[in-house]
């Protein structure tokens, strides 16, 4: 196991939860926006857009902390269990 892996892997479970709140604000403010599911009743359409535009920002910087590392731990991963050694038969068709 690489030495950064285990750092690798906090930053995908430490952004992971602040993730979570932060999507479901960015779809109920745009939601808001558009009035849709009766958000638009929760925040004034102006309001709506502006914190909108404030989440864009934390956005994008917690989903490439959160999805670059959790891609390149799966590409390990797979990489690892793909590279397994064929079990020798001596000649004998398996089974």
């Amino acid at each position: 196991m690489h030495k950064l892996n285990p750092i690798l892997l906090k930053a995908v479970r430490w952004t992971g939860w602040p993730l979570l709140p932060l999507v479901l604000a960015f779809l109920a403010t745009g939601y808001a926006i558009s009035g849709r599911y009766g958000l638009g009743h929760l925040l004034d359409q102006q309001a709506a857009l502006t914190l909108h535009k404030l989440l864009h920002a934390p956005l994008l910087l917690l989903l490439l902390v959160h999805s670059i590392p959790a891609i390149y731990l799966a590409l390990q991963r797979w990489n690892r269990t793909r590279k397994r050694p064929a079990v020798r038969t001596h000649g004998h068709p398996p089974g």
